[in-house]
Formats: structure tokens, sequence, C-alpha cells
């Protein structure tokens, strides 16, 4: 008998089954074993992987190599086993996901076992890129063992060029949305979490008169509540340190004067100003060279139009278009991003197409 776990969106556990159910003839399962939802585990005699995979509510297949008690000797252990399936020459991890309350934590095993493994194979541990993932899906009774090779689809590789490269040099200027006090705060929290979703340099929330205190108030307890919501799920999210990005107060005129120092950037976005694919060589140079590059995003009203004459570049982002106060932020640094990388595509581009005439030669 064949056993996989299958992971699946939550609430999508018998869409699952019934699907297998249409193109497999036996099998056995259990649905959401312990109470956890997300997971069908399914045993058959023969090897049906790639039968599972034809059903698009399945994210994810692990076939089981070997099965324990939830013990955390009987499961590190099971290196002894392991060990046939991890060459010497190649590089694994240890990736472990418990359900329920045990006298062990996952750390405990990715170190234990890890070290158990290398120990036996002399494998190096890569826990980027590794050859070989070993799985341990610990449940209350029963722990499952599952070896597949290492991910195609990394998030965080040498290959791809950080985004934080940029975005860690930009602060945005937010002009505050103003008005009614629920619509304040909602709007803030849109923005708070745009910029530490970005981890930019700053936010500086930059009135350009005097406001109503108690509407800018809920507006900056709006953009307190959306940073916030954002900080915790990087924190659970990213494999490294991440910091609140810090929130001031200046007024608008005043931060122009401020910043407009050398290797410092001033951009503007806004309807009346160049598209980016005229300006973009010129940017890409700027953006790569500059200490400081300053953002000014608008709220309900534009930027006003005597600061033009003190920016760098006044951006138009989407010709004939103009975008909402909540999609300012994201919509400037993506595009940015992608003029501060295209010279690496045009780059690699370039690269291609030269092997592909050299292989025609």
């Amino acid at each position: 008998m064949v056993k996989y776990i299958i992971k699946t969106q939550k609430g999508f556990e018998n869409i699952v089954v019934n699907n297998l159910k249409e193109i497999i003839n036996n099998f056995d399962y259990i649905i959401s074993p312990d109470g956890y939802q997300g997971i069908v585990i399914v045993e058959s005699d023969e090897d049906i992987e790639d039968k599972i995979l034809e059903i698009p509510e399945v994210e994810r297949v692990l076939k089981v190599y070997f099965e324990t008690e939830t013990d955390f000797d009987k499961i590190v252990n099971l290196a002894e086993k392991i060990k046939d399936y991890i060459k010497e020459d190649e590089t694994f991890a240890v990736e472990t996901k418990k359900r329920g309350k045990q006298n062990f934590s996952s750390t405990d095993v990715n170190i234990v076992l890890g070290a158990k493994i290398k120990d036996l194979t002399n494998a190096s541990v890569d826990l980027n890129n590794p050859d070989k993932v070993v799985h341990v899906e610990v449940f209350k009774n029963k722990t499952y063992i599952s070896i597949t090779p290492g991910e195609k689809f990394k998030k965080y590789t040498k290959e791809k060029r950080n985004a934080r490269e940029l975005f860690k040099k930009i602060v945005v200027v937010q002009m505050p949305y103003l008005g009614e006090k629920i619509v304040c705060k909602r709007f803030g929290e849109a923005i708070g979490r745009a910029a530490q979703g970005f981890e930019v340099k700053e936010l500086i929330i930059a009135p350009k008169e005097k406001v109503n205190a108690y509407e800018l108030m809920e507006f900056i307890k709006g953009v307190k509540i959306g940073q916030h919501s954002r900080y915790e799920i990087q924190k659970r999210a990213y494999p490294f340190e991440i910091k609140l990005v810090p929130v001031t107060v200046q007024d608008l005129y005043q931060v122009v004067r401020d910043k407009r120092r050398d290797n410092r950037l001033l951009i503007i976005t806004d309807p009346k100003g160049d598209e980016l694919s005229k300006i973009k060589d010129k940017l890409f140079y700027d953006l790569r060279k500059k200490r400081e590059i300053i953002v000014f995003c608008g709220s309900r009203e534009g930027i006003p139009r005597g600061l033009f004459r003190f920016a760098d570049y006044i951006v138009d982002l989407a010709p004939h278009m103009t975008f909402a106060t909540e999609h300012a932020i994201p919509a400037a640094l993506i595009a940015l991003w992608d003029v501060y990388r295209f010279k690496d595509d045009e780059n690699s581009s370039n690269e291609e197409e030269s092997e592909s005439n050299l292989n025609d030669e």
C-alpha cells in the first residue's frame, strides 16, 4: 500500500476526494485527520500521485516513505532509514510541520534529525536551495516522513534580484486623506499596509496646510493599524528579520525644502507628468545612483503644482487614468521597481538572443 498526504485549501477536502473517486477505483482516505483542515490522507494499492495531481484543488502531494508514532526519539531515529535516499554529494533540508501539542517543537526535529542525517550521509545542509527536502508531517498520534526534490520555485534565491535594494532607499511622502473620520481611518489602514509591505525607508505623512487635528488623528490611527497588521504577517512569512517602517509627520513644503539636497531624487506622481517609457533610461540611472529617493503621492487632490518645479521627475504612471488614494503607493513603487531592474532583463534577453543566433549559425 502506498500512502499520500494531500494538501489543499481549507474546505476543499471533500471536493478532492470526490474527484479522486471519479478517476481511481479503490483507495482508502481520511479527511481532515485529527480535525486539521486542508489535509486528506489517501492510501492505495498503486502509485496514484500523477492522478492526484490532475485535480486542480490539490496544492501539494507528499508520498509517505516512513511513518511512526508521534514520539520525538522515534522520529529522529528514522534518520537510519532516510539516509538511504540522500547521497553524500547532495544537499538537503529538513522541514517539519507540527500539529497539536507535543513535548517538542518543529525546530527541535529540524535540528536533531538534520544533524543525524548529516552524520550518517556526510551530505551538506542547504536551507535555501537543497537538492532534497525531508518533510516531517506531525499529527496527534502519527508522524509521516516524505522525501522530495528541492522546490523548483523558491521565494528567496540568489538568482532573483532583491527588491529591497530599491525600496530601502525610498521615502514615501503621502498627503493624508481627510474628511469623515471612519473613511480617514480606512484609507490610513490601506496606506500603512502598503508602506510596511514594501518596507520603505520612511513614510512621511505630509499635510500641505493647517488641517483638522481629529481627522488627521484618525488617519494616522489607521496607518498604525494597517502597518502593524502587515508587520505581523511579515514576521511569520519571512525567514529574516523585519523592521517597522518609521512613520513621521511633516509639512509638505518643508519636506521638499529638506530633501532638495545632493544625492537625493525627488519624484512626483501626477497625470501631467511624463510616461515612464520616455524617461526610463535616465530614471534607471538615477534610481541606481542616488542614495535616497523621495516619492510624493497625493490624496483626493494631487501634489500642489508649485512643487513640480523642484522635482527631478514628474511621472504619469498610467496615462489617461488616475489611481485611487490607496493604490498610489503600490502603483508607484512597482513601476519604479520595473524601471530599476529593466536593464537586467534587457541584458538577459540580449544574451539569450545572442546564444540563439550562435546556435542558428
